[in-house]
């Protein structure tokens, strides 16, 4: 799987890559930021958090990308952990009906975050921005001499960025 994961996952994602953590990710942000300091240009920037990030990966776009991505019988075999997941809940004495799970990648698990990755992988990036990720966190940047310039370019990105995830069902965490 390892192996795998090396083609698909992007420059910019620094979870689970070696030698690629928060703190090599955080400074990477301060570099560019520091980069446009130095050389006298504006930077704009946002930051996300994606809402419930593990929880909501839906399930059949993620099957998609699993069968885009990886040989068949690795495929096959993640299908069958993600297919007819179900849950009950008990409150006192009571228990629910079993539902099935349409969406989310199992939490506390080792594959959860790795899924959760190939699925956001083709992540929107442009070439006047830069695109820094780490897990459910994402960071654009943009640089420019001119203040609406860079602005305009970040906007562009963010627009893009909010159609990836619409169309992929992910929503971004307003409060944060």
């Amino acid at each position: 799987m390892k192996e795998h994961l090396s083609t698909v996952l992007p420059n910019h994602q620094f979870r689970f890559r070696e030698k690629h953590g928060t703190i090599e990710q955080v400074h990477r942000i301060v570099d560019t930021i520091s980069r446009c300091l130095e050389n006298k240009l504006y930077c704009s920037a946002v930051f996300l958090d994606i809402s419930q990030a593990f929880d909501k990966v839906w399930h059949d776009g993620l099957l998609f990308k699993l069968k885009k991505h990886l040989p068949h019988c690795l495929f096959l075999i993640l299908k069958s952990y993600l297919d007819k997941r179900c849950y009950q809940v008990k409150y006192g004495d009571d228990l629910s009906e079993v539902h099935e799970l349409e969406s989310g990648v199992p939490q506390g698990s080792i594959l959860g975050p790795i899924l959760y990755l190939i699925f956001t992988a083709d992540i929107k990036t442009t070439d006047h921005t830069t695109t820094a990720t780490y897990a459910d966190d994402t960071a654009l940047l943009s640089a420019h001499r001119n203040p609406e310039t860079a602005s305009s370019q970040l906007q562009k990105h963010r627009t893009e960025f909010e159609r990836w995830l619409k169309h992929w069902r992910i929503k971004v965490n307003e409060k944060k």
